[in-house]
């Protein structure tokens, strides 16, 4: 019998992308356990979705340079967040996006 399971689509529009932020350790460098309410909001995550690109004034489309499963660093405060399915998300424009990480 074949695996089925329920997933949203998301599809960002224009020079969009939708984030899942990747989850903070629940442990300091030394050992001390942080409540939830001493994490710092997460600044990376990994692209589950890329928009078509920013369209000029003549109506063309500048793709992004982003594409899905890319691991990132965005602005703190910046897009955003949804929840669907049990999952949160956050909607960010390309601009925010500071960094690509490659480990």
């Amino acid at each position: 019998m074949p695996e089925t399971a329920t997933r949203t689509e998301l599809q960002p529009l224009g020079d969009r992308v939708v984030v899942e932020a990747v989850e903070q350790a629940k442990q300091s460098a030394g050992g001390v356990i942080l409540p939830d309410t001493a994490k710092e909001k997460p600044q990376e995550g990994i692209i589950i979705a890329v928009g078509p690109g920013r369209k000029t004034d003549k109506g063309e489309i500048i793709k992004i340079d982003l594409k899905v499963g890319d691991k990132v660093i965005y602005s703190k405060y910046s897009g955003s967040e949804i929840k669907l399915e049990g999952k949160e998300y956050l909607i960010v424009s390309e601009k925010d996006v500071l960094a690509i990480v490659k480990r």
